[in-house]
């Protein structure tokens, strides 16, 4: 049986997509088609704050993106000298808050140690945050995307503790995506559809733009 899978894809350097291999092993012939891309933005004003942790508190990270955000910047001769010189360091003496394994793993990329990691999701992330920071204190630094949920910001705010959020990316649909799907249906129709994107902060939104993208294809081709 064909699967279409219409889901963020894996990173590169990550081998296979966990989903393709599973279905796989049970006789599924999977094919991933991504739905959405992600554009990075106020990269500049994300590497002047960065460069100034003695404003900030920490680090608050909920999304592998925002760390994306940050890798960009370090691509940069004269940036990523500046990180490793003194940045690194002194951001080092802040804790760094994140949701996920995949978020931690980044984070520890680019030299930080997270913490949090295992949270699970934005709620119970502030709830830790609120354990460890003090109101009134300096702001922790949030780089996140267009889409965020308020639930973090939300409780912090509820709690006295302050937060810079700050927009280095937003979502948009892939450039490939009609191609793709054109050229999918081309050569065969499959008997089953998913469509899923998980590590997000805006599932329920993702879920939405998935489903009505398939089925305004479909009519558009049946």
């Amino acid at each position: 049986m064909k699967v279409l899978l219409l889901k963020d894809p894996k990173d590169k350097d990550s081998g296979p997509d966990p989903y393709i291999k599973e279905l796989g092993l049970y006789g599924f012939e999977a094919t991933l088609i991504p739905v959405l891309s992600f554009e990075f933005i106020s990269l500049e004003s994300l590497f002047e704050k960065l460069s100034h942790p003695e404003c900030y508190g920490g680090l608050v990270f909920t999304s592998p993106r925002a760390l994306e955000a940050i890798k960009i910047c370090l691509k940069e001769n004269s940036k990523s000298e500046a990180w490793s010189k003194s940045l690194k360091q002194r951001w080092n003496t802040k804790p760094a808050y994140v949701v996920g394994k995949a978020t931690a793993s980044l984070v520890e990329e680019i030299g930080l140690a997270p913490q949090g990691e295992k949270s699970g999701n934005a709620e119970k992330l502030a709830e830790f945050i609120c354990s460890r920071e003090k109101p009134n204190s300096s702001s922790l630094l949030f780089p996140c995307g267009a889409l965020k949920r308020e639930v973090l910001p939300t409780v912090l705010k509820e709690k006295g503790i302050p937060l810079e959020s700050l927009t280095v990316y937003r979502t948009t649909q892939h450039s490939d995506l009609q191609e793709s799907l054109s050229s999918y249906f081309s050569q065969q129709e499959p008997t089953l559809y998913l469509g899923f994107i998980q590590n997000t902060t805006s599932t329920s939104y993702r879920h939405l733009t998935c489903l009505s993208i398939l089925l305004h294809f479909l009519k558009s081709v049946h």
